[in-house]
Protein backbone atom coordinates (compact mmCIF):
# COMPACT_ATOMS: atom_id res chain seq x y z
CA UNK A 1 0.00 0.00 0.00
CA UNK A 2 1.15 3.19 -0.98
CA UNK A 3 0.66 6.48 1.38
CA UNK A 4 1.29 9.97 0.15
CA UNK A 5 2.62 12.32 3.05
CA UNK A 6 3.25 16.01 2.88
CA UNK A 7 6.23 17.43 5.45
CA UNK A 8 5.26 21.12 5.94
CA UNK A 9 6.92 23.91 8.48
CA UNK A 10 4.29 25.65 9.63
CA UNK A 11 3.85 29.19 11.26
CA UNK A 12 7.09 30.34 9.06
CA UNK A 13 7.40 31.37 5.38
CA UNK A 14 10.48 29.72 5.30
CA UNK A 15 11.10 26.06 5.18
CA UNK A 16 13.72 25.11 8.45
CA UNK A 17 11.70 26.87 10.99
CA UNK A 18 8.37 27.01 12.56
CA UNK A 19 7.11 23.13 13.12
CA UNK A 20 7.56 20.53 11.18
CA UNK A 21 4.51 18.57 10.76
CA UNK A 22 3.63 15.24 8.38
CA UNK A 23 0.31 14.77 6.39
CA UNK A 24 -1.10 12.21 5.43
CA UNK A 25 -4.23 12.50 2.77
CA UNK A 26 -6.50 9.31 3.01
CA UNK A 27 -9.55 7.83 1.35
CA UNK A 28 -10.28 5.98 4.60
CA UNK A 29 -9.00 5.13 7.83
CA UNK A 30 -5.70 2.86 8.58
CA UNK A 31 -5.47 0.98 11.91
CA UNK A 32 -4.95 3.17 14.43
CA UNK A 33 -2.03 0.47 15.11
CA UNK A 34 -0.12 1.60 12.04
CA UNK A 35 -1.07 5.39 11.89
CA UNK A 36 0.94 5.48 15.29
CA UNK A 37 3.60 3.46 13.81
CA UNK A 38 4.03 6.37 11.15
CA UNK A 39 3.95 9.02 13.87
CA UNK A 40 6.90 6.85 15.57
CA UNK A 41 8.65 6.43 12.27
CA UNK A 42 8.44 10.28 11.35
CA UNK A 43 9.65 10.93 14.76
CA UNK A 44 7.93 14.62 14.39
CA UNK A 45 6.04 16.28 17.31
CA UNK A 46 2.70 15.57 14.97
CA UNK A 47 1.68 13.22 12.00
CA UNK A 48 -1.85 14.32 10.75
CA UNK A 49 -4.12 12.30 9.19
CA UNK A 50 -7.34 12.98 7.35
CA UNK A 51 -10.18 11.41 5.34
CA UNK A 52 -13.09 13.18 3.56
CA UNK A 53 -16.23 13.67 5.32
CA UNK A 54 -19.60 15.60 4.66
CA UNK A 55 -18.50 18.96 3.78
CA UNK A 56 -15.06 18.81 5.11
CA UNK A 57 -12.60 16.14 6.57
CA UNK A 58 -12.41 14.67 9.57
CA UNK A 59 -8.87 15.33 11.00
CA UNK A 60 -6.66 13.52 13.95
CA UNK A 61 -3.31 13.60 15.13
CA UNK A 62 -0.56 11.40 16.59
CA UNK A 63 2.81 12.49 18.38
CA UNK A 64 5.57 9.65 18.37
CA UNK A 65 3.73 8.68 21.72
CA UNK A 66 0.20 9.01 21.40
CA UNK A 67 -3.35 10.14 19.61
CA UNK A 68 -3.97 14.03 20.93
CA UNK A 69 -7.08 15.60 21.01
CA UNK A 70 -5.94 19.06 19.63
CA UNK A 71 -2.84 20.31 17.84
CA UNK A 72 -2.44 23.98 15.90
CA UNK A 73 0.88 23.72 13.59
CA UNK A 74 -0.39 20.00 12.50
CA UNK A 75 -3.99 21.92 11.73
CA UNK A 76 -2.71 24.50 9.71
CA UNK A 77 0.26 22.36 7.57
CA UNK A 78 -3.08 19.83 6.99
CA UNK A 79 -4.65 22.92 5.41
CA UNK A 80 -1.80 23.98 4.19
CA UNK A 81 -1.87 21.09 1.67
CA UNK A 82 -5.45 21.11 1.05
CA UNK A 83 -5.64 24.58 -0.01
CA UNK A 84 -1.71 24.53 -1.99
CA UNK A 85 -1.35 20.85 -2.82
CA UNK A 86 -4.37 19.52 -3.25
CA UNK A 87 -6.49 22.15 -5.32
CA UNK A 88 -9.18 22.48 -2.64
CA UNK A 89 -11.35 25.23 -3.81
CA UNK A 90 -13.03 27.02 -0.95
CA UNK A 91 -11.59 29.66 1.07
CA UNK A 92 -12.41 28.13 4.42
CA UNK A 93 -12.18 24.20 5.61
CA UNK A 94 -14.18 22.42 8.08
CA UNK A 95 -12.27 19.69 10.28
CA UNK A 96 -13.69 17.72 12.14
CA UNK A 97 -12.15 16.51 15.46
CA UNK A 98 -11.67 15.19 18.78
CA UNK A 99 -12.33 19.10 19.88
CA UNK A 100 -15.02 19.73 18.15
CA UNK A 101 -14.85 21.47 14.40
CA UNK A 102 -12.30 23.69 13.70
CA UNK A 103 -11.98 26.11 11.05
CA UNK A 104 -9.43 27.43 8.51
CA UNK A 105 -9.87 30.17 6.30
CA UNK A 106 -7.14 31.01 3.62
CA UNK A 107 -6.81 34.48 3.44
CA UNK A 108 -5.15 36.82 0.16
CA UNK A 109 -1.79 37.24 1.09
CA UNK A 110 -1.06 33.40 1.84
CA UNK A 111 -1.79 33.52 5.35
CA UNK A 112 -3.86 30.60 7.08
CA UNK A 113 -6.20 31.60 10.40
CA UNK A 114 -7.45 28.71 12.54
CA UNK A 115 -10.75 29.29 14.00
CA UNK A 116 -10.06 27.09 17.68
CA UNK A 117 -11.79 26.97 21.32
CA UNK A 118 -10.31 29.56 23.73
CA UNK A 119 -9.37 28.14 26.88
CA UNK A 120 -8.46 30.59 29.51
CA UNK A 121 -5.99 29.70 32.36
CA UNK A 122 -6.93 29.88 35.98
CA UNK A 123 -4.10 30.63 38.76
CA UNK A 124 -3.17 27.70 40.44
CA UNK A 125 -0.95 26.46 42.91
CA UNK A 126 2.11 24.07 41.49
CA UNK A 127 4.09 20.95 42.42
CA UNK A 128 7.61 21.97 43.86
CA UNK A 129 8.58 19.54 40.98
CA UNK A 130 7.86 21.98 38.41
CA UNK A 131 10.08 24.58 39.63
CA UNK A 132 12.54 22.12 40.45
CA UNK A 133 12.23 20.54 36.41
CA UNK A 134 12.59 24.14 35.06
CA UNK A 135 15.56 25.73 37.22
CA UNK A 136 14.03 28.44 39.05
CA UNK A 137 11.90 29.90 41.99
CA UNK A 138 8.19 30.26 42.76
CA UNK A 139 6.69 32.38 40.19
CA UNK A 140 2.87 32.87 39.61
CA UNK A 141 1.61 29.47 37.66
CA UNK A 142 -2.25 29.47 35.80
CA UNK A 143 -3.35 26.02 34.85
CA UNK A 144 -5.73 25.04 32.11
CA UNK A 145 -4.94 21.77 30.54
CA UNK A 146 -1.00 22.76 30.51
CA UNK A 147 0.25 24.93 33.52
CA UNK A 148 1.49 28.44 32.77
CA UNK A 149 4.26 29.49 34.21
CA UNK A 150 4.38 33.16 34.01
CA UNK A 151 8.26 34.84 33.84
CA UNK A 152 9.53 38.71 33.83
CA UNK A 153 11.26 38.45 30.43
CA UNK A 154 11.82 37.08 27.59
CA UNK A 155 15.60 36.51 28.44
CA UNK A 156 14.41 34.51 31.40
CA UNK A 157 12.18 32.36 28.91
CA UNK A 158 15.24 31.79 27.04
CA UNK A 159 17.86 31.22 29.70
CA UNK A 160 15.12 28.29 31.09
CA UNK A 161 17.08 24.45 30.58
CA UNK A 162 14.81 22.03 31.64
CA UNK A 163 15.04 18.98 33.20
CA UNK A 164 12.99 16.68 31.12
CA UNK A 165 13.27 13.60 32.98
CA UNK A 166 11.84 15.22 36.18
CA UNK A 167 9.56 17.44 34.30
CA UNK A 168 7.49 13.81 32.12
CA UNK A 169 6.64 13.09 35.93
CA UNK A 170 4.49 16.19 36.24
CA UNK A 171 0.90 14.85 35.62
CA UNK A 172 0.07 17.48 32.96
CA UNK A 173 -0.13 17.71 28.86
CA UNK A 174 2.41 20.73 29.05
CA UNK A 175 4.39 22.99 30.51
CA UNK A 176 3.68 26.48 29.02
CA UNK A 177 6.35 29.12 29.91
CA UNK A 178 5.44 32.85 28.79
CA UNK A 179 6.76 36.46 29.13
CA UNK A 180 6.02 39.73 27.97
CA UNK A 181 8.42 40.16 24.02
CA UNK A 182 10.72 41.99 23.31
CA UNK A 183 9.33 43.09 19.63
CA UNK A 184 6.24 40.78 19.94
CA UNK A 185 3.41 41.28 22.27
CA UNK A 186 4.17 37.84 23.70
CA UNK A 187 6.69 35.05 23.95
CA UNK A 188 6.41 31.93 25.20
CA UNK A 189 8.14 27.92 24.80
CA UNK A 190 6.21 24.82 25.24
CA UNK A 191 7.65 21.58 27.01
CA UNK A 192 5.65 17.96 26.98
CA UNK A 193 7.77 15.36 27.06
CA UNK A 194 5.34 12.97 28.73
CA UNK A 195 3.97 12.99 24.88
CA UNK A 196 7.17 12.18 23.80
CA UNK A 197 8.17 15.96 23.08
CA UNK A 198 11.41 17.61 25.12
CA UNK A 199 10.73 20.49 23.31
CA UNK A 200 7.90 21.66 20.83
CA UNK A 201 9.21 24.18 18.09
CA UNK A 202 5.73 26.08 17.77
CA UNK A 203 2.33 24.74 19.80
CA UNK A 204 -0.93 26.27 18.12
CA UNK A 205 -3.34 24.52 20.79
CA UNK A 206 -1.16 26.80 23.39
CA UNK A 207 -2.28 29.90 21.94
CA UNK A 208 -6.02 29.03 22.82
CA UNK A 209 -4.65 29.10 26.49
CA UNK A 210 -1.82 31.73 25.40
CA UNK A 211 -4.10 34.58 23.66
CA UNK A 212 -7.37 34.79 26.30
CA UNK A 213 -4.35 35.04 29.33
CA UNK A 214 -2.22 37.86 27.38
CA UNK A 215 -5.38 39.59 25.75
CA UNK A 216 -6.30 40.15 29.70
CA UNK A 217 -3.43 41.24 30.73
CA UNK A 218 -2.52 43.47 28.00
CA UNK A 219 -5.97 44.98 27.56
CA UNK A 220 -6.04 44.04 23.64
CA UNK A 221 -7.65 41.49 21.59
CA UNK A 222 -4.81 41.05 18.80
CA UNK A 223 -1.55 40.46 19.44
CA UNK A 224 1.76 39.40 17.47
CA UNK A 225 3.23 36.35 19.62
CA UNK A 226 6.70 33.97 18.68
CA UNK A 227 7.50 31.00 20.47
CA UNK A 228 11.13 31.18 20.77
CA UNK A 229 12.10 27.88 20.44
CA UNK A 230 15.66 26.65 18.21
CA UNK A 231 13.41 27.39 15.56
CA UNK A 232 11.29 29.74 16.11
CA UNK A 233 7.93 30.49 14.79
CA UNK A 234 5.35 33.59 14.41
CA UNK A 235 1.54 33.97 14.79
CA UNK A 236 -1.31 36.26 15.14
CA UNK A 237 -3.72 35.89 18.14
CA UNK A 238 -6.65 37.34 18.71
CA UNK A 239 -9.82 36.94 20.50
CA UNK A 240 -13.05 36.38 19.24
CA UNK A 241 -15.55 35.99 22.46
CA UNK A 242 -15.38 32.31 23.05
CA UNK A 243 -13.26 31.50 20.30
CA UNK A 244 -9.59 32.44 19.32
CA UNK A 245 -8.10 33.04 15.94
CA UNK A 246 -4.74 32.02 15.73
CA UNK A 247 -2.79 32.88 11.94
CA UNK A 248 0.43 32.21 10.50
CA UNK A 249 1.72 31.26 7.00
CA UNK A 250 3.64 27.71 5.99
CA UNK A 251 5.31 26.43 3.61
CA UNK A 252 6.30 22.93 1.35
CA UNK A 253 9.23 20.55 2.43
CA UNK A 254 9.20 17.45 1.23
CA UNK A 255 6.32 15.18 -0.66
CA UNK A 256 6.99 11.38 -0.10
CA UNK A 257 5.63 8.16 -0.50
CA UNK A 258 5.04 5.25 2.35
CA UNK A 259 5.34 1.87 1.30
CA UNK A 260 3.69 -0.54 3.97
CA UNK A 261 2.11 -4.13 3.67
CA UNK A 262 -1.03 -4.19 5.71
CA UNK A 263 -1.89 -7.95 4.79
Amino acid sequence: MKITMYQIDAFTSRVFSGNPAAVCPLAQWLPDEVMQAIAIENNLSETAFFIPEDDGFHLRWFTPATEVDLCGHATLASAYVLFNLLDYQGDKIRFSTREGDLFVERHTDGELEMDFPSKMPIKCEAPARLFKSLGIGPVDVFSNEDYVVLLESETEVRKIAPDFKLMAEIDTRGILVTAPGDEVDFVSRFFAPRFGIDEDPVTGSAHCVLTPFWADRLSRTTMRAKQISKRGGDLKCSVKGSRVAIAGHAVKYMKADIEIDLG
